[in-house]
């Protein structure tokens, strides 16, 4: 049936101009493998996987299958008091892929809400351990850890800040970003110049005495705001100034975590251990909400204190552990190890890198950036319409060349599957580049 203007004027879409949407609406009807359709049955190539979502492809059978097979037997159970096998397995599934000392699981349904939950466990871990003085929270400018007033509050974005800074939570300071396109424009994987960035955290523990601060939250890779990879040695350098200090480091994983860049965790392949991992998005490819924070032992047992009858977490969610998510994420891992995802995501590294910097020299091209299946092209901004051009450019791509892309303002960001084919990748920047060649 096709949609009708009632029910387009019904939906206030997310991280949408709207307006500017329901004069012309990109509609997906169904999907499969690498392709989404639209309702004329149109073939368009997925060059976003979802959003940084879906690695294996659309409509996995493993995972459409299992998923199928859950809601039928067990379709919703509490996770207060109570458990299902479903999710336990899960835990046990994904801290065994974590890095060693990673040995507890909290599940949420969100990126966001994992966030919001490690932040909460960072605060409750050194009030538990007897350091209640310790409350403020440190980010890093450009950071996006969901929209939830504690990951706005920790991010630097600041489209996402600006109409709640008032309300944001107190106590939060911020880094500085390394993002530099004077020192780094054009950089292949991770740039050279940025690493003494990290001693910002140096100054803001001078400021406050390192005494007070909580933790530190930081994506490995940054992702929504354009993909902008650590200097060599910057995570580091991090970790070492939060061990001087006493201070949890927080990765923040939803993007990085499950192949991304080719490893199971960023913190494997940048060989750096936080102390608190967030996930979501691939965990379960996508197919189902469902996200998880992972925490090191030591946290755990910061809090296992007091009358065993007691809840030692006064946190959680309606749906944190649902069966039918948790059987659609043990599918998905089991996807990841048989089909050797991650292996494939690695090999696919070099070419995908090779395809984006293509784009250097365009004339409306200011920089290109990429890490692992991560990667950006930022477009030179239009005089007095900033945004204008990139959202242009996803339009008629998904238009005129049957390919998703998704535009942040002028970053037009890519996020290809894990097990992408290299032809249908350099056909679908072929079709980005006749957008480009052919705006203004």
């Amino acid at each position: 049936m096709p949609v009708t203007q009632e029910q387009l004027d019904a939906y206030w879409m997310p991280f949408t101009s709207n307006r500017d949407f329901k004069k012309d609406p990109r509609i997906i009807e169904s999907a499969n493998g690498h392709y989404y359709y639209d309702q004329n049955g149109q073939k368009i190539y997925d060059l976003f996987s979802g959003l940084w979502t879906t690695g294996v492809g659309h409509c996995h059978p493993k995972i459409v299958e299992a998923v199928q097979s859950q809601v039928a037997k067990l379709d919703y159970s509490m996770s207060f008091q109570v458990s299902n096998e479903k999710s336990l397995e899960l835990a046990h599934r994904v801290t065994g892929l974590a890095p060693d000392g990673f040995t507890q699981c909290f599940f949420t349904n969100s990126g966001s809400e994992s966030v919001d939950t490690a932040l909460k466990i960072a605060l409750g871990y050194h009030r538990a351990k007897g350091d209640a003085s310790r409350t403020r929270l440190i980010g890093r400018e450009r950071g996006y850890h969901g929209v939830n007033f504690g990951g706005m509050s920790v991010g630097g974005i600041i489209a996402n800040r600006k109409a709640f800074s008032a309300n944001l939570i107190p106590g939060v300071d911020h880094i500085r970003t390394t993002f530099n396109l004077q020192k780094n424009a054009f950089s292949r994987g991770m740039p050279k110049w940025g690493a003494h960035l990290a001693d910002d955290l140096e100054g803001v523990a001078a400021l406050h005495d390192g005494s007070n601060i909580a933790a530190l939250i930081v994506e490995p890779v940054a992702g929504s705001t354009g993909v902008i990879p650590p200097p060599p040695g910057y995570l580091q350098r991090l970790r070492e100034i939060c061990d001087r200090h006493g201070i949890l480091l927080i990765f923040d994983e939803v993007i990085t975590a499950f192949g991304r860049i080719g490893s199971s965790f960023a913190a494997e392949r940048f060989d750096v251990k936080p102390d608190i991992i967030t996930t979501a998005k691939g965990l379960t490819n996508g197919v189902i909400p469902m996200g998880a924070v992972l925490v090191q032992q030591h946290i755990y047992d910061a809090f296992m204190q007091g009358p065993e009858s007691m809840v030692e977490l006064f946190h959680g969610y309606t749906y944190s552990g649902h069966p039918v998510a948790a059987a659609a994420g043990l599918a998905t891992l089991d996807v990841y190890k048989e089909e050797n995802i991650f292996e494939q995501a690695l090999a696919l590294e070099k070419s995908f890198e090779d395809l984006l910097h293509t784009f250097k020299g365009h004339d409306k091209v200011i920089d290109v950036r990429n890490f692992g299946l991560m990667g950006a092209i930022e477009l030179a901004p239009r005089t007095d319409a900033p945004g204008a051009r990139g959202l242009e450019t996803h339009k008629r791509a998904f238009v005129e060349e049957n390919i998703v892309i998704r535009n942040g303002m002028d970053i037009l960001q890519f996020s290809p599957f894990l097990n992408s084919n290299i032809d249908d990748l350099a056909k679908a920047f072929d079709g980005v580049r006749r957008v480009l060649d052919s705006i203004k």
